[in-house]
């Protein structure tokens, strides 16, 4: 069973896609924050960097857009799988002070500005139409030759001349009045570009990608979705109205949630989302993957854990790396993870063994709408495989960098702020007449020297001649020591009795 759930607040929108009744996808799109991914600008060339073969596009963005050669160079000639870019520089195809319509393929991430290309495309639900190339593509996924050759004939039959058209998957069954139809709103898309290309000066903006709820019903409500749910009353007739438009068959699968439970608490989505936040994910077996994502790729490893699995090793390990597979596509899908992904499985001793894997995470990869492709192990026994970045990882969206640890997942050992702690005192002693001092610490880091340190503090206390206080700084979330007093006994005495801290 497949279910679409809508949780549509004052803040932000999330849509969760449920199979099985287990998360397979979250999209979360706010106000103040929607993604640009789709939006076409008319943007300015700022910089030409024929060493890096890039530009640097003004869109009208707190940072500049990315332009690489490829996608700065006419679409039929990138598409030329014979060309050699190194025979190519960017300062022959774009100059600065130039004005060019660009589309943003990358949203923007951490220092980077956003991607961009000069191939504007526009995506309806049963195709993509290209501004400018005459190229006509089929779905890779659409493998019946009868079917690809009946979308090949629409295509020329309804395509605009000038303009190039992608079939998408969901055009595998489409009836020509639709495919008419999807076609014609397409290319009044990309007339309406063309108009205010010639309108006003860049950087502006000149088309926008449609919002979330109405990219749900475009991308992911098909027939083989059994029931959409909508918490708000108002986007639950909006989303209605355009399935009507777009899916009149299977309009009365959307239905409005009239619970008074908050949505995701009802389907038990949250500690779904709770797990896909956190490096490791148990497998029901007792074994469990650790995910790390870094921004140059991301890392996987398998592991068996608690299970013991059958007789043999060579079982246990094959049965916990089948059982990954479906784990690790999963995960990928709902954590919106792209590019680089290498997949440390248990060391197996046979080829075959290898194939039954790697077969096993392709065939779970085909339920994924995002492009991914499986490469061979190497020679260290990893996996590599890549997936299309589509938008923000879904750590992105509702992580932030811990402030106590800037992002690493590690603090300061106790060991290490001890050594501080001696090092400060030694230097006070040195330079000052002090006899007493007092520290501020963490709750954690008190209880660490006046427990499990009572000793060494006692010790240092009897070479320096100097009494040492503890008292706890309940903002001092990061396992630091600062000096908070220092002077003669008495001070130090007067001020622990007054209880000024």
């Amino acid at each position: 069973m497949s279910e679409i759930v809508i949780d549509v607040g004052s803040i932000e929108t999330k849509v969760a896609v449920l199979e099985e009744q287990e998360l397979v996808e979250l999209f979360v799109e706010r106000e103040d924050d929607k993604r640009i991914t789709g939006n076409v600008y008319l943007g300015r060339v700022v910089n030409v960097l024929p060493g890096m073969q890039a530009a640097f596009v003004d869109i009208g963005l707190d940072k500049n857009a990315f332009l690489y050669v490829k996608d700065a160079l006419p679409e039929e000639v990138a598409r030329d799988k014979k060309l050699d870019l190194k025979f190519i520089s960017i300062s022959d195809v774009v100059k600065s002070g130039e004005e060019i319509a660009v589309q943003v393929t990358k949203e923007p991430f951490g220092n980077k500005g956003a991607r961009v290309t000069t191939h504007v495309s526009i995506p309806g639900r049963h195709m993509v139409l290209l501004a400018a190339t005459e190229y006509i593509g089929v779905s890779k996924k659409i493998t019946d030759e009868g079917d690809r050759i009946r979308l090949r004939q629409l295509a020329k039959k309804y395509k605009p001349k000038g303009r190039g058209l992608i079939l998408r998957t969901a055009s595998k069954d489409v009836d020509e009045e639709d495919f008419k139809n999807d076609m014609m709103y397409l290319a009044s898309s990309i007339e309406e570009i063309e108009r205010e290309k010639k309108l006003g000066r860049a950087p502006k903006i000149i088309y926008s990608e449609l919002d979330l709820l109405k990219r749900i019903v475009r991308d992911i409500f098909t027939e083989d979705i059994d029931r959409v749910w909508v918490n708000d009353k108002v986007s639950f007739e909006s989303v209605k109205e355009l399935v009507k438009l777009l899916l009149p068959s299977i309009k009365d699968k959307v239905e409005l949630f009239k619970e008074d439970e908050e949505i995701f608490n009802h389907f038990k989505i949250n500690p779904m989302i709770d797990k896909a936040l956190k490096k490791k994910v148990e497998l029901k077996s007792g074994g469990y993957i650790v995910i790390d994502e870094t921004e140059a790729l991301t890392s996987i490893d398998i592991n068996t854990g608690k299970y013991v699995g059958a007789l043999h090793l060579r079982d246990t390990v094959l049965s916990t790396n089948l059982e990954a597979t479906v784990e690790i596509a999963r995960q990928l899908r709902l954590r919106n993870i792209g590019g680089i992904v290498v997949i440390d499985f248990i060391d197996m001793k046979t080829k075959k063994d290898e194939q039954s894997v790697i077969d096993a995470l392709s065939i779970e990869l085909k339920k994924d709408k995002t492009q991914t492709e499986v490469y061979s192990m190497t020679k260290l026994g990893l996996l590599e495989m890549t997936r299309k970045k589509v938008g923000s990882r879904l750590s992105e969206k509702l992580l932030k960098d811990c402030v106590c640890c800037s992002g690493t997942g590690k603090t300061i050992s106790d060991e290490v702020i001890l050594e501080d702690i001696e090092k400060l005192i030694k230097r006070t002693k040195l330079h000052t007449s002090a006899e007493s001092i007092i520290f501020k610490v963490s709750k954690h880091i008190k209880q660490y020297v006046e427990n499990e340190k009572k000793d060494y503090i006692k010790r240092i206390k009897n070479e320096l001649d100097m009494e040492i206080f503890f008292n706890i700084d309940d903002s001092n979330m990061v396992d630091k020591a600062k000096i908070f007093k220092i002077g003669k006994k008495e001070f130090i005495n007067n001020i622990l009795k007054d209880e000024i801290l």
